[in-house]
């Protein structure tokens, strides 16, 4: 047994997801209702990972803070924000024309019984709102990320400005060095959790396999295999982008391909969010950069469910018999582009998210109900593509800096300048 304990440990992570996935599946069709009691296992690693998010987001970001200055965090916000909201449009551009070219819902008939419970959706002003929290200790508590987020900027400015100032300085400089020994704390604690990472897989995949079964995977695989062609197209679309700003894809994947893997077998972009700070970590990220666009694309970036909507409404209007004309699909892009942000952090975000579009362009809410059914098949996929696309932005940002400062350098210093390290991307 100990022999076994030391090959798991010595065993690279990704080996070990990867096995856990395949495990999974295996265990999941074979074993069926028996492997239920693996559920708390796959219970386990959620809570550890949750248990991060809070000490993770908080002491990366007020330390990423203190690494760099107002003036490149504001410009960096900028680019975040733009890169979240076009990539968003786009997935739903990429959705819309892979599905009206598959036609996925063809020859389906609408159950008029089918109903299904839709969470209220908050809409945008409340979504922007909520950023600002009323209590510090509930926004923790709940946890609310871009409460979070906003708490650690407000706090992280200014104690940067304490460690800028001669009166407070060294008061600044003592809370700093605390800081940067939580966030040690931290890791060391995150770098035990990764062990956990596969058995939780394995349980989590196990029990989801077994619960959806191959009846309604073969009843409705049109959709979910034309939702995964979109996502496969768009992962491409990444990786066109990347290697347009000189993103090394070959590195790249290999750190982000252990939280892509989890976030698959999870479901939770937000769960991930410890091993996406981890995984560009080690691709060498800037810390400033990296704590501040995973926490914020965890919450607001998602590609993956910007997609389903756009393959979700052409499935809808097919089973209706009336395709999309091109007025409805701008409507979708630019309704969708939204609602993707304002259902930021809501239970069941996908299932509000589609149920608002179809309420605005006319498309049947009971077509929601038979799209429930394929729920944790197809949020495997648009998860994981959603935590792709927040470390590829955060990359190519990391690209567009580094490219900036050599710019200035060769204005001010000439060319003689160019000694410093690169980071592997």
């Amino acid at each position: 047994m100990k022999t076994l304990f030391r090959a798991y440990l010595k065993a690279s992570l990704i080996l070990r997801v990867t096995l856990a996935l395949v495990l999974g599946v295996v265990a999941g069709l074979l074993g069926g209702e028996y492997v239920t009691w693996l559920a708390p296992l796959g219970d386990l690693l959620l809570r550890l990972l949750q248990f991060l998010i809070v000490p993770i987001v908080l002491f990366t970001l007020m330390v990423g803070i203190n690494q760099a200055n107002v003036s490149s965090m504001g410009r960096i916000g900028r680019k975040v924000l733009l890169y979240y909201v076009v990539t968003t449009a786009l997935a739903i551009m990429v959705g819309l024309a892979v599905a009206t070219l598959f036609n996925p819902g063809q020859g389906m008939t609408l159950d008029s019984s089918a109903s299904v419970s839709v969470p209220e959706n908050p809409g945008l002003v409340q979504v922007l709102l909520n950023i600002v929290p009323s209590n510090i200790v509930s926004a923790f508590a709940e946890p609310n990320l871009l409460g979070i987020i906003f708490t650690a900027v407000v706090f992280g400015l200014a104690l940067l400005f304490m460690r800028a100032s001669s009166e407070q300085r060294e008061m600044g400089d003592n809370l700093y060095r605390i800081l940067e020994g939580l966030n040690g704390v931290t890791m060391k604690v995150m770098a035990g959790v990764l062990h956990v990472v596969p058995i939780g897989v394995f349980a989590i995949v196990a029990n989801t396999v077994s619960q959806q079964g191959l009846e309604t995977i073969l009843s409705l695989g049109n959709m979910v295999m034309v939702l995964y062609i979109a996502l496969g197209v768009h992962l491409l679309v990444y990786c066109v982008l990347m290697k347009l700003f000189g993103v090394r894809l070959r590195d790249f994947f290999r750190e982000a391909r252990t939280p892509m893997a989890t976030a698959f077998a999870t479901q939770s972009s937000t769960g991930v969010l410890p091993l996406s700070l981890n995984a560009a970590s080690r691709m060498g990220l800037p810390q400033p950069l990296y704590g501040f666009s995973l926490p914020l694309g965890a919450t607001i970036n998602m590609d993956g469910a910007a997609i389903r909507i756009a393959i979700s409404a052409v499935f809808a209007a097919n089973v209706m018999g009336t395709p999309l004309d091109l007025t409805t699909m701008a409507e979708i892009v630019l309704i969708g582009t939204l609602i993707s942000i304002g259902t930021a952090g809501v239970p069941g975000a996908g299932i509000v998210m589609i149920a608002t579009v179809f309420s605005q362009v006319g498309l049947p809410i009971e077509t929601v109900a038979l799209l429930t059914s394929i729920d944790a098949l197809v949020g495997m996929g648009c998860t994981a593509l959603n935590v792709t696309g927040d470390l590829a932005g955060t990359a190519l940002i990391a690209r567009s800096e580094r490219k900036e400062r050599k710019a200035v350098s060769k204005a001010k210093s000439g060319p003689a300048e160019s000694a410093k390290r690169e980071p592997r991307l």
